[in-house]
């Protein structure tokens, strides 16, 4: 509905008839995804179109745009992560939450790549804070602390309680994000966590004793900046 409406705010279509348009069955069907999975076909570009194109052709343009956008290279990256377009994405839209930088994105992407591998849990926090906001309590509220009452929400897209990657995407990941999880660092790191001395970075780790170092680091940090929620 959010995506229907920002377009409906640049061309001449009206949302609710987008959103019928997107979640039809026929729509669906032909470019083989499922409600939660839908949004991935949309990439944030800049796209040339006519204003008045039917909700229609604009899914059809929008299927043909995706195509293009998995050109031969990333599709050969895609199939070596033994992974479907609509997985990658909802991958990328993770590590695009987790981290402003773009040249630590790939390093982030291959501590989630590393942990399916192992067959852990994501427990990725932009995923506990997005099955929040889904939820009547937390909805409207900005979660800057996640905290153990936030883990146990029971929610498909709460990585700490259920293993795998989220139904779908927690939001619209950029290009840089997608192409990180196509060009994962190969590392051993399974661990990262906040570097409260380099606001916006991150420390990887190799173990759960070193990362719970950096968690009560972090913890304190925190409590010092008196941020406890």
């Amino acid at each position: 509905a959010h995506l229907a409406g920002r377009v409906a705010e640049q061309l001449e279509l009206d949302s609710l008839s987008l959103t019928k348009e997107i979640e039809s069955k026929y729509f669906m069907d032909s470019v083989n995804l499922n409600r939660e999975e839908l949004l991935s076909l949309f990439l944030p570009n800049s796209y040339e179109m006519y204003w008045n194109i039917s909700a229609a052709e604009f899914c059809q343009r929008m299927q043909r745009e995706n195509d293009l956008f998995w050109n031969e290279n990333r599709e050969s990256k895609r199939k070596r992560l033994n992974m479907s377009r609509a997985e990658v994405i909802t991958l990328a839209a993770i590590v695009n939450e987790e981290s402003r930088k773009v040249d630590e994105r790939p390093r982030v992407a291959g501590v989630y790549l590393n942990r399916l591998r192992r067959g852990m849990k994501l427990q990725a926090d932009p995923t506990v804070k997005y099955a929040a906001s889904q939820t009547e309590k937390y909805s409207g509220l900005i979660i800057k602390r996640v905290l153990n009452k936030h883990l146990k929400i029971n929610s498909p897209y709460n990585t700490y309680k259920f293993y795998g990657l989220p139904p779908g995407l927690i939001s619209m990941p950029s290009i840089q994000a997608i192409d990180a999880v196509l060009n994962f660092e190969e590392h051993d790191y399974f661990f990262f966590a906040d570097d409260p001395e380099n606001p916006g970075k991150h420390t990887f780790t190799k173990t759960l004793s070193e990362h719970k170092k950096n968690a009560r680091k972090l913890h304190r940090y925190l409590n010092k900046k008196g941020i406890k929620r």
